[in-house]
């Protein structure tokens, strides 16, 4: 009988102790609380100006535009590729006042005058800049979506290498750089080919460098 009694007042303990945790539960988290829509603003837009391929343009854009896009979507440049979005293939490799960089991972509003390269402005179908020759010297693409992006690249690598700009791999910050192929492979690292033409990217790079792959 003592058992039966104890469990008959657990079991009223647990009721009681459910009951009142429901009941808080109900008052601490309304409904309506949760229900409300995030509040949304009309994009905000602004004027930037910069230089592309020897061009000065004008453009009107939402804050958040990358460059990319305004390259693509804007300007029609449509040479620059996108493809992760996320600035881990290479493929929207363009020139900023001669230095490389992923066009999609920074703002075309933070480039405000500044001098922008892109595929088109390196050469054209009847001048071949020395890169986009050797390339199609070397076969260095099949698909050629990531080209553009290689070559742009390529052109700031053997840039970085005339003006003594050290790498990851640079083993004497004292010498002068030479483009050595751990040296070639550590900058091009940043642009992948999903073809894998890897090596015949290699050659055409050092032929242009003026040395053997």
């Amino acid at each position: 009988m003592q058992i039966s009694g104890r469990l008959e007042l657990s079991r009223r303990h647990l009721l009681i102790v459910g009951a009142a945790s429901l009941a808080a539960s109900s008052v601490a988290t309304p409904p309506a609380a949760a229900a409300q829509p995030a509040a949304t603003g009309a994009p905000v837009m602004t004027r930037v100006s910069f230089d592309v391929n020897g061009e000065t343009h004008q453009l009107e854009l939402d804050t958040r535009t990358t460059l990319l896009d305004a390259l693509r979507e804007h300007l029609h440049l449509t040479g620059t590729k996108k493809g992760c979005d996320h600035g881990q293939c290479g493929a929207c490799t363009v020139i900023v006042d001669g230095r490389r960089i992923n066009s999609c991972l920074t703002l075309a509003v933070m480039h405000q005058g500044d001098e922008i390269t892109t595929i088109e402005g390196l050469g054209t179908p009847d001048g071949l800049h020395p890169l986009q020759a050797a390339f199609v010297e070397h076969d260095g693409y099949q698909c050629g979506y990531c080209t553009p992006g290689q070559i742009c690249s390529a052109v700031a690598v053997l840039a970085e290498v005339k003006a003594g700009i050290p790498s990851h791999v640079t083993a004497d910050l004292n010498a002068p750089v030479r483009l050595t192929n751990a040296e070639l492979r550590e900058r091009m690292s940043g642009n992948i080919c999903r073809c894998g033409a890897y090596s015949n990217i290699a050659e055409a790079i050092s032929e242009v460098a003026g040395r053997s792959a």
